[in-house]
C-alpha cells in the first residue's frame, strides 16, 4: 500500500510537466455586411460578383460597394434568371417577360407570355438553351427561345403552377393549387413525372442531389429524387416556411426564412439543420455563390452579404 502510494505521488508529480493538447478552435464566421436598399429590395439574380434585385418599378444592380444601375419597368416581380447575356424579368403588371442587357442595362426586348400568378410569387429559369416562366395559371409554361425573343413553346401542367426550378436536366415545376412536383422534359416539353406534395409548396431548388421544396404550410423541406421523381425525404425546420427563398452550394441546402433566422443551411447527408444564422428579419430572399451569400429583406430595406459560406456551416444553436 504505501509503495502504490509512493507511484501515484511521482505521476502526480510529473503531470504538470506533459503538455496539453489543445483543441482545434473554429474559425469565427466573418460579420456580415448590411447595404442600405430604400424601397422594397426583394428577388435576386447573381451576376458574377454582383447581384441584381428586384424593388418598386425598377430593377437595380448592386455590388458591395453600392448601386450599379437600376431599370425601370412596371413591376417586377419574381425570381429572375441570367443567362445568354441578360437578366430575365418577369413583369406582373405588362405580364410579360422583360430582356435586360447586363452590359448596358437597357431593356432589349419585352415578350408578352402571360404571368400565371400576378401577386409575384414565381420564378423565371434559364435551361436547355431557353427562359421558362409559368404563364397561366390554368396550367400552362412558356419556353422562351433567347435567339428570337419569342415563345417557341408551351408545356402543360398542373393547374396553379407557379414556382420553378431547372436541374438533373429537366424544368422543375410546383403547383401550389394541386399540391405536386412536376418534372417536364425539354426535349418533349411534356410531364413526365409527379409526386405529391404537403401544405403550402413553394419554391425550390435542383441540386445538393435532390430536388428541395419548401412546404411552406408544414414548416418542412421535401426532398424528391430526381430519378424516380419520389418522396426521399423530409426535414422539419420550423413552424412554417413562408414567403422565403432558397438555393443549393457547397453541397449544402440553403434555406431563407421569415420565421426564426435568416436562413438555415440544410445538410442532405445526414437530412438535419446544420446551420442557422441571423435573427428573424422577415420576408426575402437569397442566392448562394462559391465567395458568399446574399440576402435580402425587403421591411427592413437591405441586402447583406455573407461572406465565407463555409464558415456559416456550423451546429445549429
Amino acid at each position: 500500500m504505501v509503495r502504490n502510494r509512493l507511484i501515484l505521488a511521482a505521476v502526480a508529480a510529473l503531470a504538470p510537466l506533459a503538455t496539453p493538447v489543445a483543441s482545434p478552435a473554429r474559425a469565427e464566421a466573418p460579420a456580415p455586411q448590411v447595404i442600405a436598399v430604400p424601397g422594397f429590395a426583394d428577388f435576386l439574380a447573381v451576376d458574377g460578383k454582383t447581384v441584381w434585385a428586384t424593388n418598386r418599378g425598377r430593377v437595380e444592380h448592386w455590388s458591395r460597394k453600392g448601386k450599379l444601375a437600376q431599370v425601370a419597368t412596371p413591376h417586377p416581380c419574381g425570381a429572375m434568371a441570367v443567362s445568354d447575356g441578360a437578366l430575365w424579368v418577369a413583369d406582373c403588371q405588362d405580364k410579360a417577360i422583360k430582356r435586360i442587357d447586363l452590359k448596358t442595362a437597357k431593356i432589349v426586348a419585352t415578350i408578352p407570355t402571360g404571368i400565371a400568378n400576378p401577386a409575384g410569387e414565381l420564378n423565371v429559369v434559364a435551361g436547355a438553351g431557353s427562359i421558362w416562366v409559368a404563364s397561366d395559371a390554368a396550367g400552362t409554361l412558356a419556353r422562351i427561345d433567347p435567339a428570337t425573343n419569342a415563345v417557341a413553346a408551351t408545356v402543360a401542367v398542373d393547374p396553379g403552377t407557379w414556382y420553378l426550378a431547372f436541374g438533373f436536366d429537366a424544368v422543375w415545376a410546383v403547383s401550389a393549387d394541386k399540391q405536386t412536383l412536376q418534372r417536364v422534359d425539354p426535349k418533349t416539353n411534356t410531364v413526365t413525372g409527379r409526386v405529391g406534395l404537403g401544405a403550402q409548396p413553394g419554391f425550390l431548388a435542383a441540386g445538393a442531389d435532390g430536388v428541395w421544396v419548401q412546404e411552406q404550410g408544414d414548416g418542412t423541406l421535401a426532398r424528391i429524387d430526381p430519378a424516380s421523381v419520389t418522396l426521399a425525404g423530409r426535414i422539419k425546420v420550423g413552424a412554417n416556411l413562408k414567403w422565403g427563398d432558397i438555393d443549393t452550394g457547397l453541397g449544402k441546402v440553403w434555406l431563407r426564412t421569415t420565421d426564426d433566422q435568416v436562413f438555415a443551411v440544410i445538410d442532405p447527408e445526414t437530412m438535419t439543420v446544420a446551420a442557422r444564422q441571423g435573427k428573424p428579419a422577415g420576408s426575402g430572399a437569397l442566392r448562394f455563390t462559391p465567395k458568399g451569400v446574399w440576402t435580402t429583406a425587403h421591411d427592413q430595406h437591405t441586402l447583406t452579404w455573407w461572406p465565407a459560406p463555409e464558415s456559416l456551416v456550423k451546429p445549429a444553436a
